[in-house]
């Protein structure tokens, strides 16, 4: 797999495929450890354009009923009113705005998330990992991202008071990514 292709080439519409990517999140848990957890329902397309990284764009559409972190309590309780109140608000979208070049394989991408409703400016950082034609004659490119947010941002205030102090869950919440997409015609 070849990290430094000739971007020229990579340019097209591709279909994020979800048996490859993770889309993943991590929160401060009662103030001394993490907890993580990922969406198992999602879908997407990127326009790649690299002549000029600035023209690319990414759409994703996220089912909040599909989240996941190894506790069917704790994702029961996600989905409640309290947080996601996913009966209402069943979808998160991101839908970017813009695109950079930051040198080398890195990149921004920024757009605005929908969380309950609510839109929000993101910026994502990302790292390209490479393309690759797979077994079956796929052409694919891989990318890795990362960004933070405040869910009180987005209306996501609940919490409980520790009696140590602090709070059980915390207001930054750290998003990651792991995105494998396959070229279109």
């Amino acid at each position: 797999m070849s990290s430094t292709p000739d971007l020229a080439t990579l340019t097209g519409e591709y279909t994020i495929d979800p048996a490859h990517t993770t889309i993943g999140f991590t929160a401060r848990h009662a103030m001394v450890t993490n907890v993580k957890g990922k969406f198992l329902d999602f879908s997407g397309t990127l326009h790649l354009d690299g002549g000029d990284p600035s023209r690319s764009t990414a759409s994703l559409d996220v089912t909040m009923d599909s989240i996941d972190t190894g506790s069917p309590d704790r994702d029961g309780h996600l989905k409640s009113s309290d947080f996601f109140k996913t009966d209402e608000f069943p979808m998160m979208t991101f839908r970017s705005t813009g695109a950079e070049s930051l040198g080398g394989d890195d990149y921004r991408i920024t757009g605005d998330l929908t969380i309950l409703g609510t839109t929000k400016p993101l910026a994502i950082d990302l790292e390209f990992n490479g393309a690759a034609k797979d077994p079956f004659g796929n052409e694919r490119v891989g990318f890795e991202g990362k960004a933070e947010i405040k869910r009180s941002e987005w209306g996501l205030t609940w919490n409980a008071a520790l009696e140590t102090g602090g709070v059980l869950v915390s207001d930054k919440i750290k998003l990651n990514f792991d995105i494998s997409a396959i070229k279109q015609g």
